[in-house]
């Protein structure tokens, strides 16, 4: 017994949303369905925004890069979590679930970067629309994504250095239902102090960070909206701004509900359910968010299956 427990290990089980057989199949359903809309959704809007050149704005270069981290965001767990609600034994390898965590801390990040600098765009948008197109000029546009492509590589990186390196002997079964880095440190051998300081760290440059910039942002946004005296552009300046607003407080308040608090020592179960929420939940949302409350993208729409139909009458 005393040499199983300094084995090191080479996968890890993972208990699951749900042990229950009607349960899991269930949740097969739901999750099927909400992937597939979180997939179809965010190639509909990348792809109506390469296809309109009325959509080729910084806005909406941000937008498509915002639908692809969501389309790999999900895709890293869900299909995944898909297999698992099928079979009783639940398993990633070692590499598998550090592979799992670059990806998913990548993206993740990226996304949180990304959603800050969005709220930039909007800030000079409404703020100075006179000076926009000079500011958000095309170089600046991709210096930008690439920046919050590049944070996101780096959280990344410092992250998953700083948990793998820890040793993992003996105990190896997860309490979630993917490899998190919070439920994964649990089956540490060592202690985790510093690594959880470390991530905090990292937690407070992607995460709290953004946030600020975005606070600030909407604070200079909803003074300059009052200042107008068209009622028609208030309603349209806080349109534009409503979806973007939205999609903030599901990721980051989800977000920063998982990894700026301390550890416990336990998983518990609404840790798994504020999982879902921002890795299967809000990935669908998005692309609903923006489509639903957007009249370019709706206009885009229009004239994609206009043209499609005169096409189709030659």
């Amino acid at each position: 017994m005393g040499e199983e427990n300094h084995t090191f290990v080479a996968e890890f089980i993972f208990l699951g949303l749900s042990q229950d057989l009607q349960t899991q199949i269930l949740l097969f359903i739901l999750f099927l369905i909400i992937y597939l809309l979180t997939v179809l959704g965010n190639l509909f809007i990348i792809i109506l925004i390469f296809m309109d050149s009325r959509l080729h704005t910084p806005m909406y270069f941000f937008l498509r890069n915002l639908s692809f981290t969501d389309l790999c965001f999900s895709t890293s767990i869900v299909p995944q979590v898909l297999v698992h609600f099928l079979v009783k034994r639940k398993t990633i390898s070692f590499l598998g679930c550090m592979t799992q965590i670059i990806v998913f801390l990548l993206v993740g990040c990226t996304e949180c970067a990304l959603l800050a600098v969005m709220s930039y765009d909007r800030y000079v948008a409404i703020c100075k629309p006179l000076h926009y197109y000079t500011i958000m000029t095309q170089q600046v546009c991709l210096q930008l994504a690439l920046g919050s492509w590049a944070s996101g590589a780096l959280v990344s990186l410092v992250d998953t250095t700083v948990t793998f390196q820890l040793p993992y002997q003996g105990q190896n079964i997860i309490n979630h239902y993917f490899c998190e880095l919070p439920a994964l440190l649990k089956l540490a051998s060592a202690d985790t102090h510093r690594t959880e300081m470390a991530i905090f760290a990292m937690g407070v440059v992607i995460l709290l960070a953004p946030v600020s910039l975005i606070l600030v942002s909407y604070w200079n946004i909803i003074s300059t909206v009052i200042r107008m005296q068209s009622g028609e552009g208030r309603l349209k300046a806080f349109s534009t701004c409503g979806s973007h607003l939205t999609v903030v407080v599901l990721f980051y308040g989800s977000g920063i509900f998982t990894y700026m608090r301390p550890n416990s020592k336990t998983t518990k179960v609404q840790d798994k359910v504020i999982s879902v929420f921002y890795t299967v939940v809000t990935p669908m949302l998005n692309p609903i968010i923006y489509s639903l409350r957007n009249k370019d993208v709706k206009g885009a729409l229009r004239r994609l299956t206009g043209r499609k139909s005169f096409s189709l009458g030659w």
